[in-house]
């Protein structure tokens, strides 16, 4: 096979050397633009995993670049005076020149033609170079790829310029641990990365948003001024060392991180690779990791596959799917470290363990396997700060108990609002009084029923449970009575109106089709379906507003005569407050439509009406979509300021959910998905807020809690697999004083010792079992 690698980074030369090593007979030709000593970069970081990968591929390689590098465990984290050391994390760093070199001699030493100084603009140019011919090109030539740009309309690349600023230097100063700098000043919030690669240098990464970087006046500095102006930030670390700059040649060394994606990774015989195809934040350090895993991978396949083509599908669909998992990862922590502001009101072990768990890789017990000393000390510290006493040893975070007004909830844990589909006449039934019942039992703090209507033309369906007659309270207060008289759990009444997504046939059924027959008459904001083949609903008139409005203050008025602990107003997923908020569905064009005020406005009525007739003393919370996963709609931004609308007019808490305001979103689905929406809102815009979205075990929830990323979180089908998860996930994390009821204390005490057992067991890897089975 002929191959002509364009581009000599690592990704390009490890692919080469790999080609080689598995068949000396193949022409390699690796094509570099600079020359073998240039490079603009200092130090590479590799977690312990990724050398692992190294040493499968290539011994020789592995064992050189082993050979060079700096190894440490700790991060240590310097903000508002303090440093904070969390360790056992296990990170090598080496001089991408060093990096480079070796890469190089490895290449040259197998036989590839290795030629610098050879910049290619476009394909033509390797008929000159006598490589028209070649059976294959990989285009390694980085995150500003010419041949990727080339052939843009068959890769179709995602390019994302990020907003914030980064110039990346180094200095003689050597760090034992990868270090983190903040400074706060009147300029804005700055901070560095910062980690040594060899005996003698280390990288020193400089960042910060826009705004901080104009302030500071870096938009009108050149090189030398930067470099000064950065040592004179972080000069009560840096010990009088210089910081130095490889990229001199440039007017601003300043430049913007840029996310690439693509659609295609090939097109006929051309293949992406490394940066071309994809970028990852520097925060992970794992770009170059990414881009030498490509090359590991792509050798691989094509030295199994008789057919190119079907080899470059096989390469696309495997490393793909492994990119897209990093790139979500190292969005998360790229969004962090542009909204640091967002997190300097934090207090530094708070600040440090957001910092910590940033990208949703390491976890809470992750941490703790990693550095058991520094969790303990952020459980501590954060149970301290919750409870207002010193606490030995330490509840679990999800197990701290939160107070809203008068109400306390004995942990954070809440079961989100489900529609069960299941009532007559909007009548809640035995059905509903065992499932929030056991649930109660179960050990939530809180219990949020489903969306309860305030009329019967504001059902979603007709098995919707509803708040709107004497009977509804009567049947409403035996499952009160319940939960308060059998469980230590709060209850909260969701109430909601259905809006344009009303009159439909029940959730298995058909979703979100109308009814058969029997529909009634829905109204929204303006005329406009939810989706294709749904109710158009009517154009709401004032006196449709003052109606609803009052239906929605009756039903407050009938939740405390059934005793409810709390309230909450559903202005989520499409139904119709949330309708009203929403630009995909509200088009009036009087003082309810336009402005996001506007658009406010009749939400923030029917809240202010139902906080004037519910007692002070209780809390009350609202249901918000975030987003709306489109380009038009509702964003995070808008999100802060719906909260902050709400919280002015009296709402303790909000519960921050995404979507479903129309039928043509695009969600991106994963883990915790919704996690960072409430996150934004709470450290943002500084109210208290329910995270809910794909949450599924009690280590997300701890990380979550102890972030401050929610002051509660909310689970839902968790709570449908499993009424007893709080029960079950206090035993798992061995924390015996969660409260049982007395009937379940046998299977409380049988459970905790079946997961002891089975701990012991994990951390003896089986002895136990294996020398019973001897004897």
């Amino acid at each position: 096979m002929k191959v002509v690698t364009i581009g000599g980074g690592p990704a390009g030369l490890y692919f080469a050397l790999l080609m080689k090593q598995a068949d000396p007979s193949h022409e390699i030709t690796v094509l570099e633009r600079n020359g073998p000593d240039d490079t603009f970069g200092w130090g590479v970081v590799f977690s312990d995993q990724t050398l692992e990968n190294f040493r499968a591929a290539d011994p020789i390689t592995y064992d050189e670049i082993t050979g060079n590098f700096a190894h440490w465990d700790d991060i240590d984290i310097h903000f508002k005076g303090q440093s904070i050391t969390s360790g056992g994390h296990g990170f090598s760093g080496i001089a991408r020149k060093k990096l480079l070199n070796i890469l190089q001699r490895r290449a040259m030493t197998l036989g590839v033609d290795v030629r610098f100084h050879q910049e290619v603009c476009e394909l033509g140019a390797l008929e000159g170079l006598g490589l028209a011919d070649s059976t294959l090109i990989v285009a390694a030539d980085g995150v500003n790829s010419v041949i990727r740009k080339a052939h843009a309309q068959a890769f179709q690349p995602d390019l994302d310029a990020r907003s914030a600023r980064f110039v990346w230097l180094g200095t003689k100063f050597k760090f034992d641990a990868f270090t983190f700098y903040f400074v706060e000043n009147e300029a804005g919030v700055f901070q560095a990365h910062c980690y040594r690669f060899d005996d003698d240098y280390s990288t020193f990464i400089v960042e910060c948003d826009e705004a901080s970087w104009r302030a500071a006046g870096f938009d009108h500095m050149n090189a030398t001024e930067t470099i000064k102006a950065c040592e004179k930030l972080f000069e009560q670390w840096l010990d009088g060392q210089p910081l130095l700059t490889n990229a001199s040649h440039l007017r601003s060394p300043w430049v913007n991180f840029v996310r690439v994606r693509n659609e295609r990774w090939y097109h006929d015989n051309i293949v992406l690779m490394g940066d071309a195809a994809h970028t990852a934040h520097f925060s992970v350090g794992s770009g170059t990791k990414l881009a030498m895993e490509d090359a590991i991978a792509l050798a691989r396949i094509l030295g199994d596959a008789s057919d190119l083509t079907a080899a470059l599908q096989s390469y696309q669909a495997e490393r793909m799917t492994e990119a897209l998992k990093l790139q979500n990862a190292a969005r998360n922590s790229m969004e962090w470290f542009e909204n640091v502001k967002r997190y300097v009101q934090l207090d530094p072990p708070q600040f440090a363990y957001s910092l910590l768990t940033r990208s949703q890789r390491v976890s809470h017990e992750n941490l703790r396997l990693r550095d058991p000393k520094y969790l303990g000390g952020v459980e501590r510290w954060f149970a301290g700060r919750e409870s207002g006493f010193a606490h030995e040893k330490p509840p679990p975070p999800m197990f701290l108990p939160f107070t809203m007004r008068g109400m306390t909830v004995p942990n954070r844990v809440v079961v989100s609002p489900m529609d069960m589909y299941s009532a007559v006449d909007g009548m809640p039934n035995d059905f509903h009084l065992t499932h929030l019942g056991a649930r109660a039992l179960g050990g939530a703090g809180l219990l949020v029923t489903e969306m309860t209507c305030v009329s019967p033309e504001a059902r979603i369906t007709l098995g919707c449970t509803g708040m709107y007659t004497d009977e509804h309270v009567v049947a409403w207060s035996r499952i009160v009575r319940f939960v308060h008289e059998w469980s230590e759990a709060k209850i909260c009444l969701q109430l909601g109106h259905s809006g344009r997504k009303g009159s439909t046939r029940l959730m298995w059924e058909a979703m979100d089709a109308p009814l058969e027959e029997g529909n009634w008459d829905v109204i929204g904001p303006s005329a406009i379906p939810y989706g294709k083949g749904t109710h158009v609903p009517r154009e709401m008139q004032r006196a449709d507003m003052d109606a609803t409005r009052n239906d929605f203050v009756r039903a407050t008025e009938m939740a405390l005569h059934a005793d409810f602990d709390m309230l909450e107003l559903h202005c989520a997923h499409g139904y119709l407050l949330s309708s009203f908020i929403t630009p995909l569905s509200n088009t009036r064009t009087d003082e309810y439509g336009g402005s996001l005020e506007n658009r406010l406005r009749f939400p923030l009525e029917v809240f202010a009406a139902m906080r004037e007739v519910w007692p002070a003393d209780r809390p009350m919370s609202v249901r918000i979509s975030a987003t709306d996963w489109r380009e038009d709609g509702v964003g995070g931004g808008d999100a802060v300021d719906i909260a902050r609308a709400f919280a002015a007019v009296g709402a303790d808490i909000i519960h921050v959910s995404t979507g479903q305001t129309t039928a043509d979103a695009k969600p991106v689905y994963g883990r915790m998905f919704q996690t960072p929406y409430s996150d934004r809102i709470r450290n943002e815009a500084g109210i208290p807020t329910i995270a809910v979205g794909n949450i599924t075990d009690p280590d997300q929830m701890n990380g979550i809690i102890a972030a401050g990323r929610a002051d509660l979180v909310a689970l839902a089908r968790p709570h449908l697999s499993d009424p007893h998860w709080t029960l079950h996930a206090a035993a798992q994390l061995g924390y015996s004083d969660q409260r049982w009821p007395l009937q379940y204390k046998t299977g409380k005490d049988q459970l905790e010792r079946n997961m002891a057992k089975a701990k012991e067991q994990a951390t003896n890897g089986g002895k136990g079992e294996s020398e019973g089975a001897r004897r």
